[in-house]
């Protein structure tokens, strides 16, 4: 059962006991188990863990590693974990788990977690999938270099694809939306003709008797338009399609820092003030971010990603919702257990059951806060380390990021292009990174 508040604990200003809200969905990922592909691929017995324990802080007051507390190093594959999982899950009020679903025409990975969930009536937990349709590779962007495994988009992929999921829209514990069973694709801009692709899944399942399906499109790189794809709705993927506002000129780095420093107040405001052209967009809120453990120091850091500003992200986002929908809709949360992206509501050795609490909290309508209340910045001994060159090569830097970026979508969509000038993007980035 959902946790509902009550008088004993509240500490700010309650809205009512029966206070309605939307259903609060949090992505799931299950690389927490070794797989023959990642033995192969970095070593045996690697397991997102392995990224998470090496991170190290990359300036002074920076929180890193993220070690966790109550589950410790968890294992997937062990059902008790899952079962752990949920019911904390439940305690503080998120009603289900977004599961990502990778397959590679017709290859699945990290798949056991998923299926054994599947076959475990007590994982009694709501979910839905999410089918992360993009490439793995070396350096974990996603993009067309050092790829271990592609994408490949095969003429029957369509039907194989929308043929494997067949075993969990039928299961009762599916999340479905209208009475449909909502499924989110996590790159849509990648798919040859997602149109065509969106018409032929939709076809399979009217002939075999599934109804109809919700198809719902992430808006990550650059994509912030659903409809274009024949989608039925979006979902906000924070902290992709990022406004300006780097930080980085106002850091003291340890080392030689290539990545980007974001505040969370800006970029949680960002999301909370976009207007969507298309008008059935899912709100996404974080609890913090930094992907250190994966990307060192071409990490994406978001500073001030504290319970008490996810608090009212999450908070401002279900007032919002409210106001514009009611209360029969979805809020996701990215996300459960990023570990390695630093981006986890389960328990850690830094904030413990905080961002759990807040959950619960914005959930039951507490509202302690009027504003985002931690917008500072790390203290360092002297800002010697800031000279006007090193600002203004920050500056072209960050804007050379998003010119990047910008092409970095339109190649997406021209796949033949792409192949002409791949040879000479892998010449800039060999001499880039000497």
């Amino acid at each position: 059962m959902t946790m509902r508040s009550s008088n004993q604990m509240i500490h700010g200003t309650l809205l009512s006991d029966s206070y309605p809200f939307p259903k609060l969905i949090a992505f799931y990922l299950t690389q927490f188990h070794p797989t023959p592909e990642n033995d192969l691929w970095w070593g045996k017995g690697f397991t997102e863990w392995t990224n998470v324990t090496k991170a190290e802080p990359l300036f002074e007051g920076h929180r890193q590693p993220h070690l966790p507390s109550d589950f410790g190093f968890y294992d997937l594959r062990v059902r008790e974990t899952r079962h752990d999982q949920i019911r904390t899950a439940k305690q503080y009020g998120v009603d289900g788990f977004c599961y990502y679903y990778y397959w590679f025409s017709g290859k699945r990975i990290l798949h056991l977690p998923l299926d054994d969930m599947l076959a475990d009536p007590e994982s009694d937990m709501p979910f839905c999938l999410c089918w992360a349709n993009e490439n793995w590779t070396r350096r974990w962007d996603a993009a067309n270099h050092d790829v271990l495994i592609a994408q490949k988009y095969l003429p029957d992929d369509d039907v194989n694809f929308i043929k494997s999921l067949v075993p969990f829209f039928e299961d009762k514990r599916y999340i479905r939306l209208d009475g449909k069973p909502f499924l989110i694709v996590y790159r849509p801009q990648h798919l040859p003709d997602a149109r065509k692709s969106v018409e032929n899944w939709r076809d399979y399942c009217r002939l075999n008797k599934l109804g109809e399906i919700h198809v719902c499109a992430a808006l990550t790189h650059g994509n912030e338009d659903y409809a274009q794809f024949g989608f039925d709705s979006g979902v906000e993927f924070p902290p992709h399609n990022l406004s300006p506002g780097r930080v980085n000129g106002f850091m003291a780095f340890r080392n030689h820092f290539r990545g980007h420093v974001f505040q969370y107040a800006s970029i949680a405001q960002s999301y909370l003030d976009r207007v969507y052209s298309s008008s059935r967009v899912y709100r996404t809120v974080f609890p913090s971010w930094d992907n250190t453990a994966r990307r060192k120091e071409h990490a994406l850091i978001v500073l001030n990603g504290v319970p008490e500003n996810y608090e009212y992200w999450l908070s401002s986002t279900i007032d919002k919702v409210k106001q514009t929908r009611g209360c029969d809709e979805f809020v996701f949360i990215n996300a459960w257990n990023e570990w390695a992206e630093g981006c986890h509501l389960e328990p850690d050795l830094w904030y413990g059951h905080k961002f759990l609490q807040a959950t619960h909290d914005a959930k039951n309508g507490i509202r302690r806060y009027s504003n985002f209340p931690a917008a500072g910045l790390p203290k360092h001994e002297s800002d010697t380390s800031r000279t006007f060159m090193k600002d203004l090569r920050d500056t072209f830097a960050y804007h050379g990021m998003l010119a990047v970026s910008k092409m970095q979508s339109a190649l997406e969509q021209r796949p033949g292009l792409l192949k002409i000038l791949l040879p000479l993007i892998r010449v800039v980035r060999y001499f880039k990174a000497k």
